[in-house]
C-alpha cells in the first residue's frame, strides 16, 4: 500500500482497516461523518513519493472518534504483515495521559485535515527540546500522535529503518516525547525523553491543520 492524495482513497483505506466499526458507526454514517472534509483538500501541486519522507496531506482522525491504541494495531510497515504495538513502557492507559500541545490549535472534533507533512529525519541526533524551536520558528507545526497513527496508516513507506520520527506535539504532564519506530519488524509507538538525542528518531512537523 503506497500513499494517495486522493481523499475518496484515503477514506476508503480506513473502511477497509474497520474504522467505521471501531467508530461504533456504519460504513454510510463514517463515510458521512468524513465528507465535510473532502472540500479542504488542496489542489495537487506536484507528483507525491512518501518514500522521500513528505507528503501534501493526510487525513487525520481523533480520539474523539476512536482511540489511539486500536488504530495503532492496525498499523503495517510498507510490505509487512506484523500489526503495530503500543511499547510496553507506555503502560495501561498511559496514551490517555498525552494531549496536543495548547498552542497547536487542533480542530475540534472527530476528524480533519494535516497539511504539509514532513518526516523531519533532518533531526535525527538532535534532542527533541533543541528541535522543537527550530521547527516553530519555520511556522511549521509537531505532530501529535494522533496525526503519527494517521500518517503510517495512509503512507506506511515514511517508516522506514533510521527514519523514524517524534510527535513532539504530544506531550503529557512530564519529559517524555511519544515516537513512532520500528520494533520487531512492526511499527511501535513508544517514547523518549525530551533532553535525548536518537540517530533514528527525527521530528515530524506539518505546516498547518484545517477542520470541516
Amino acid at each position: 500500500m503506497t500513499y494517495s492524495p486522493s481523499f475518496a482513497a484515503q477514506v476508503d483505506r480506513l473502511v477497509s482497516l474497520g474504522y467505521a466499526g471501531l467508530a461504533g458507526l456504519t460504513e454510510r454514517d463514517f463515510r458521512a461523518r468524513l465528507a465535510p472534509l473532502e472540500e479542504r483538500v488542496p489542489a495537487p501541486t506536484e507528483s507525491v513519493d512518501a518514500a522521500e519522507g513528505r507528503v501534501p496531506w493526510v487525513l487525520v482522525v481523533t480520539r474523539d472518534l476512536i482511540p489511539p491504541e486500536p488504530r495503532v494495531a492496525l498499523l503495517r510497515l510498507a510490505g509487512g504483515r506484523k500489526p503495530g504495538v503500543v511499547d510496553r513502557n507506555h503502560g495501561q492507559g498511559d496514551l490517555a495521559t498525552y494531549h496536543p500541545l495548547p498552542e497547536l490549535a487542533v480542530p475540534h472534533g472527530s476528524a480533519y485535515l494535516l497539511l504539509g507533512v514532513e518526516r523531519g529525519e533532518e533531526f535525527c541526533g538532535v534532542r527533541p527540546e533543541d528541535a522543537l524551536p527550530v521547527v516553530r520558528g519555520r511556522d511549521r507545526t509537531p505532530l501529535t500522535i494522533d496525526e503519527g497513527i494517521a500518517l503510517v496508516t495512509q503512507a506506511p513507506e515514511l517508516l522506514v529503518k533510521n527514519r523514524c520520527f517524534m510527535l513532539s506535539g504530544s506531550r503529557r504532564h512530564d519529559r517524555r516525547v511519544p515516537a513512532l519506530w520500528i520494533g520487531e519488524r512492526a511499527p511501535k509507538l513508544g517514547w523518549c525523553w525530551d533532553g535525548n538525542p536518537h540517530t533514528w528518531l527525527g521530528v515530524a512537523s506539518a505546516r498547518a491543520r484545517t477542520g470541516p
